[in-house]
């Protein structure tokens, strides 16, 4: 691999309450997944999160997820697909909206949370995702696990997808995350995580958390920028990739 984006979850903060140090992250990635409302994030602080976004030329995507605040879009939830269609096109236009008075745009869809999780397996919300990124723009590509049934879904419909893989989450043996309730599923090691994402980059696998290798070509890597120690832990993937010779940049 000579070439690789690193994204972020940014825009999170809501009235009071602040999550993470967006423009701190942003001087490590090459795209940043902005919230969009539902599940955190306001529009005075999503405006702001955009335009420093803008500053450093680092790609905007759309971050919709299930309309759930108190639990940070981290629980399923059975929405209708007719539903789930208006509220994911209500989530991109919403930033597509902000983005632009901040002086840029959205460049692609990267669903957050349980919608994430809930989409890789589950058919109808799958489609109702498609859908919606379909109807509001077609051009937009979808941030996917691989081997998944919205990546499926998205490829079916003509949608451009592209592979996801992330630094600081442990993956289960069938290529899944490890649910974030079970010990484990969060690498807190810098260490840790700079080797995992260079086995990612130089060997195209992981391993997962039994031990086994996972074959995975991923197009973009997600640092969470609420894990603890982000800001360093970002810093030291992009300095391990540039130093093993590997470009980072924006999909886009």
């Amino acid at each position: 691999m000579t070439a690789i984006d690193l994204n972020s979850d940014v825009g999170e903060s809501f009235g009071n309450w602040t999550f993470g140090d967006d423009a701190r992250i942003i001087e490590s990635v090459s795209s940043v997944n902005v919230a969009c409302g539902f599940h955190a994030g306001d529009p005075t602080g999503i405006r702001t999160t955009c335009a420093a976004a803008a500053a450093a030329g680092a790609a905007v995507g759309a971050h919709p997820g299930y309309r759930d605040l108190a639990g940070f879009g981290r629980r399923f939830m059975d929405v209708d697909p007719v539903e789930l269609t208006d509220e994911v096109v209500y989530q991109i236009g919403a930033l597509q909206a902000l983005a632009l008075a901040a002086g840029t745009a959205v460049r692609y869809v990267k669903p957050h949370g349980a919608l994430y999780n809930t989409i890789a397996v589950h058919e109808r919300q799958a489609r109702a995702v498609v859908r919606a990124v379909r109807e509001i723009d077609d051009t937009l590509p979808l941030l996917v696990l691989p081997n998944t049934v919205i990546e499926a879904e998205a490829r079916s419909a003509g949608l451009r997808t592209v592979v996801e893989a992330f630094a600081d989450r442990a993956y289960m043996p069938d290529g899944a995350l490890v649910p974030r309730r079970e010990p484990g599923s969060v690498l807190h090691e810098e260490a840790d995580v700079v080797e995992h994402v260079l086995r990612m980059a130089a060997d195209g696998e992981v391993v997962a958390i039994d031990g086994s290798r996972i074959r995975i070509a991923a197009e973009s890597i997600c640092v969470h920028g609420d894990t603890h120690g982000a800001i360093a832990m970002a810093a030291a993937v992009r300095h391990a990739l540039v130093s093993a010779g590997v470009t980072v940049g924006a999909f886009t």
